[in-house]
C-alpha cells in the first residue's frame, strides 16, 4: 500500500519534466534560446551570415528534428495517458476493496450481536458444550453440574415428578442453598429436541419480566439436556382446572387475575421484545402458578422471533385445540396466533371445560365450536359457565370476559384485538389488591342467574 502511495505521488513529476524540456525545445520564439546560447561575436555573425548554404541545410535539419520531437511528445503523451489511466484504475481497485471490507466487517458485526447482547449460543450446535449465557441484563445463567441435578431429584426418581411434556418431565428438586427448583429433563434423541432446548435458554436468558418463568441454569448429560427454572408451587393452570380439585380453588376474581397475569406476559412478548417473540404454543398447561397464584407463560421451545414465516420455512407446531385456523390452514402465524390460543384459554377459565373434548371414540369437540353461539346469548351464558363459579360474578363482568374471549377466538386474525386492547379490558375487572383496578365491595350478595 506504501508503494502505491509512493508511486501515486511521484510518478507525475517524473512524467512532467520530459514534457517540460520538449515544449521548450520545440518553443517558436528565439529569445527562449538566447539565454541558454553562448553569445556570438560580431565577426562570427558577419562570417555566418555570409555562408547562406550553411544556413539553408540548417533550418532544414532543424524542422527534422523538431519533427522528431513532435513525435516523441505524442509518444509521451499517450504513455503518460496510459499510465494515468492505470493509476486510476489502481485506485478505483483500492477504494473497491476498502468499501468491500468495511462491508463485510459490517455484516460481521450484524451477526455478533446475539453475543453482545448475551445469547451464546454456538457451542450449543453439534453436542451442545458446556457454556455460560450471560444475558442483556448482566445475569448469568449458570452451567450446573449433572451429578449435584441427580443428587438434588434422588436420581430422578418419579415421586419428584411435577409434570410431563412432550419431550420428557419435570423435576423437583432442593439445591445446597435449600432453594426450591423445577428442573425439566429433554431427551434430546431427535433434532427437534436439541433445537427447543437451545431455543428456550437462549430467548429465557434474556426476558425478564414477572409474569415469565426465570430460568436459573442448565445442564448437560449425554444425550439429555436439564434446564433449572424457579419453582412454581401451585404447577400448572391445567392441573388446577382440570386435575382433581376441578378448578375448586379458583374463584372468579382470581381466575380473572390469572387472565390477566398472562395477558401482561403476553404483551411483554409482542410489544417489549425487539423483535416480537411469538410464543406458540399458549396453552394451560405452559402457564405456571406461584404459591399465591400469580400466572408466568413458560415453555419457549416452539417461540420465534417474528412471526412473519409460513409454512414454507416454519415447521407447523402447537397444540390441537389452541392453534389459530390460519396458522393451522395456511401455515400464516403472528402474534394474533396468540392471541387466538388466549380465548381459548380464557374460555377455558370462564367454562371449566377443556380445549378439546372427546364425544366418542373418534369424534372430539372443540370448545370454540361448542360455545361459540352460546358465548353471545346472554340468556345461555350463565348456565354454561363452571359450575364451581356459577352465580359468583358480577353477570356485567361476565358478558364482558365473554365478548373479549369471542373477539379473542374470531377465525379471521384481522378481526381479533391486540393483546394490549385485551389487558385493558381486563384490568378493570380484577379487583385492586390481586393487580388489577376494581374496587371491590364486600357485602355484594350473589347475582341470580335467571335473571335475563
Amino acid at each position: 500500500m506504501k508503494l502505491l502511495l509512493f508511486i501515486i505521488l511521484h510518478i507525475p513529476i517524473f512524467l512532467c519534466k520530459p514534457i517540460w524540456v520538449v515544449h521548450a525545445l520545440l518553443d517558436n520564439n528565439p529569445d527562449s534560446f538566447v539565454s541558454s546560447a553562448p553569445a556570438l561575436s560580431p565577426s562570427s555573425s558577419s562570417s555566418m551570415a555570409s555562408f547562406s548554404p550553411g544556413v539553408q541545410m540548417g533550418s532544414v535539419e532543424q524542422e527534422h528534428k523538431m519533427d522528431s520531437h513532435h513525435r516523441m511528445l505524442i509518444a509521451l503523451t499517450v504513455a503518460c495517458s496510459a499510465l494515468v489511466a492505470i493509476i486510476l484504475g489502481l485506485l478505483f481497485l483500492w477504494f473497491f476493496y476498502l468499501k468491500r471490507s468495511h462491508k463485510s466487517s459490517n455484516k460481521n458485526a450484524k451477526k455478533i450481536p446475539d453475543t453482545e447482547n448475551g445469547i451464546v449460543l454456538s457451542p450449543f450446535l453439534g453436542k451442545f458444550n458446556s457454556v455460560r449465557i450471560v444475558s442483556k441484563k448482566g445475569s448469568v445463567v449458570s452451567f450446573l453440574d449433572y451429578k449435584l441435578l441427580e443428587k438434588t431429584t434422588d436420581n430422578f426418581h418419579e415421586s419428584n415428578i411435577l409434570g410431563e411434556g412432550g419431550f420428557g418431565c419435570v423435576y423437583k428438586a432442593r439445591l445446597d442453598d435449600n432453594l426450591e427448583v423445577a428442573v425439566k429433563k429433554l431427551d434430546c434423541l431427535t433434532q427437534d429436541a436439541g433445537k427447543e432446548f437451545e431455543n428456550e435458554v437462549g430467548l429465557l436468558s434474556n426476558i425478564q419480566h414477572p409474569n415469565v418463568i426465570t430460568i436459573l441454569g442448565y445442564s448437560v448429560n449425554g444425550d439429555s439436556r436439564f434446564i433449572v427454572y424457579e419453582l412454581m408451587h401451585n404447577g400448572s393452570l391445567e392441573t388446577q382446572l382440570h386435575g382433581p380439585t376441578r378448578g375448586s380453588a379458583l374463584t372468579w376474581y382470581m381466575r380473572m387475575k390469572i387472565a390477566l397475569d398472562t395477558a401482561r406476559g403476553l404483551e411483554y412478548l409482542h410489544e417489549h421484545c425487539n423483535p416480537t417473540v411469538i410464543h406458540r404454543d399458549l396453552k394451560s398447561s405452559n402457564i405456571l402458578l406461584d404459591s399465591n397464584f400469580n400466572a408466568k407463560l413458560s415453555d419457549f421451545g416452539l417461540a420465534i422471533m417474528d412471526g412473519t414465516q409460513n409454512k414454507n420455512n416454519l415447521k407447523l407446531s402447537g397444540t390441537l385445540g389452541y392453534v389459530a385456523p390460519e396458522y393451522l390452514l395456511d401455515g400464516k402465524l403472528t402474534d394474533k396466533s396468540d392471541v387466538y390460543a388466549f380465548g381459548v384459554v380464557l374460555l377455558e377459565l370462564l367454562l371449566g371445560r377443556r380445549p378439546v373434548e372427546k364425544l366418542a371414540p373418534s369424534q372430539c369437540q372443540s370448545i370454540v365450536t361448542w360455545a361459540m353461539p352460546q358465548l353471545t346469548d346472554r340468556s345461555k351464558l350463565p348456565n354454561i359457565v363452571d359450575p364451581v363459579i356459577k352465580n359468583t360474578m358480577d353477570l356485567k363482568h361476565l358478558y364482558q370476559v365473554a365478548a373479549v374471549a369471542v373477539l379473542c377466538i374470531q377465525p379471521e386474525p384481522s378481526y381479533r384485538p391486540l393483546i394490549t386492547d385485551v389487558l385493558h379490558s381486563l384490568v378493570p375487572l380484577v379487583p385492586v389488591e390481586l393487580g388489577g383496578t376494581l374496587r371491590v365491595t364486600p357485602s355484594v350478595p350473589p347475582v341470580d342467574s335467571t335473571v335475563p
